[in-house]
């Protein structure tokens, strides 16, 4: 007999997630996963939903739009936000996670599933038949991502994204490199960042280096271009050093900015900060927060040494590049991720054209519940619009076309408040986020009361 599971197509963030949520449905599936008998240039292990560039989830504060989004996610059951809370590791106002243990929590979870066969394969081509969920996210084999432009009609389209390094923290300088939030904030009252202080002149000392540093070479030559100055970078994951050519001070402005931080050792504000960020529930690794790049492993060791506190530094990862791929999706798909062409078919994660770990997990748990209702001959519905849930998928669905760019969740993307509270509002930004924040939880606790 056929095989009547739905197939998953995918074992990062969105593909575990919407395997996950079919479970919970009640429906079989086939997770396919193609690591380890095929790994990526930016994966370390062969772990489902391992993350491969920050260990941030970014920010959980209330009545942010990144908060509203996981506050939506835990409502609905996210496997992926469960893992998150178990492996959380202090990051401030951020939910940053052990990666490790994250990836290792969702695993256990899928293997440990009955209604899922995780196979370890690759696939290279979407089946014909059967609902079919494809969440390779941004790193597509070559050969899935033809048989995706030949299905679709469309070619592919892509962007270059990067991954920060990490330190051994034994080896940072504590003399100089200090324990510390941003104005003292942190959502349980620790430090929860260290921070490497700049001098002006260390800074430009360090700016001057890193504009002269030897960029890695291309894995694939259509990546060439990474040399040739026609990279699509997505502008909210720029290399740092693409950062410092837009002019000498726009680090300090942007990934090094100092301000809420008092160097101890002279009761100043430095003039530049690189900030630690802990990896790991025991705090023995520390990432560079910010410091994605695509610099040779000998010219990041050199030109990192020269952070004060990381003079003497183990790197336990360099910075790496990588092509991300994503479709068009205002072209191709509709409001629940199907594909308009062949509607059982969906597209979750970046390869969407969402960007971000929660954005994934999003698409992927939406996928998830949307392929289990068309499984039991129902209609797919959306999520309410005004919801951070029902606004990513409006834009990825919605978008104007010819100027399609992955997006992370933000309050633009949500529907303005009515004339009247926007009036309200108007002056206080903080309260008209809290507003758009409130009327997102009603209109998922309307959708959970009649759907769920």
């Amino acid at each position: 007999m056929p095989d009547s599971s739905i197939q998953v197509i995918g074992g990062g963030l969105a593909g575990a997630e919407a395997a996950w949520q079919l479970a919970r449905a009640g429906v079989r599936c086939n997770l396919f996963e193609m690591r380890p008998a095929k790994s990526t240039n930016a994966h370390q292990t062969a772990l489902l939903a391992e993350l491969v560039c920050s260990n941030s989830l970014k920010s959980d504060a209330e009545n942010t739009a990144s908060w509203l989004l996981k506050h939506e996610l835990r409502r609905l059951d996210s496997l992926a936000l469960r893992a998150a809370a178990e492996a959380r590791v202090p990051g401030g106002h951020a939910l940053t996670v052990d990666r490790e243990r994250f990836a290792a929590f969702i695993t256990a979870a899928i293997e440990d599933e009955p209604l899922i066969e995780l196979r370890r394969e690759e696939v290279r081509a979407i089946p014909r038949t059967g609902i079919v969920i494809v969440a390779t996210g941004p790193l597509t084999s070559g050969a899935l991502a033809a048989d995706i432009a030949n299905l679709t009609g469309s070619e592919r389209l892509y962007f270059y994204d990067s991954i920060s390094p990490i330190v051994d923290a034994s080896t940072v300088n504590r003399e100089i490199a200090f324990p510390a939030s941003r104005y003292g904030k942190s959502l349980d009252g620790g430090a929860d960042y260290l921070n490497c202080p700049f001098t002006r002149d260390e800074y430009y000392v360090f700016v001057e280096a890193l504009l002269a540093a030897e960029s890695a070479p291309a894995h694939i030559p259509e990546d060439q271009e990474i040399h040739e100055g026609r990279i699509p970078f997505f502008e909210s994951c720029l290399p740092i050093e693409e950062i410092a050519r837009r002019g000498p001070d726009t680090l300090r402005f942007g990934p090094m900015k100092p301000v809420g931080l008092t160097d101890p050792r002279t009761g100043r504000r430095p003039w530049a900060v690189v900030q630690l960020r802990q990896e790991d529930q025991r705090a023995d690794s520390y990432n560079l927060v910010g410091f994605q790049n695509h610099m040779t492993f000998g010219a990041q060791k050199r030109v990192f040494s020269l952070i004060p506190g990381l003079e003497n530094a183990v790197f336990l990862r360099f910075g790496q590049m990588h092509r991300n791929t994503y479709i068009n999706g205002p072209e191709l798909l509709n409001s629940t991720l199907q594909l308009k062409p062949d509607p059982r078919v969906f597209f979750a994660g970046q390869i969407s054209g969402v960007e971000g770990y929660v954005e994934s997990i999003a698409t992927g748990l939406l996928a998830g519940r949307w392929a289990a209702a068309l499984a039991a001959g129902e209609a797919p519905r959306p999520m309410p619009r005004t919801t951070a849930l029902g606004s990513l998928c409006h834009y990825v669905s919605a978008a104007d076309p010819r100027r399609y760019q992955p997006a992370n969740v933000s309050f633009d993307l949500l529907p303005a408040l009515d004339d009247a509270a926007h009036a309200k509002f108007r002056k206080d930004r903080k309260a008209r986020h809290a507003e758009i924040c409130r009327r997102a939880v009603a209109a998922m606790d309307e959708y959970l009361a009649v759907h769920v």
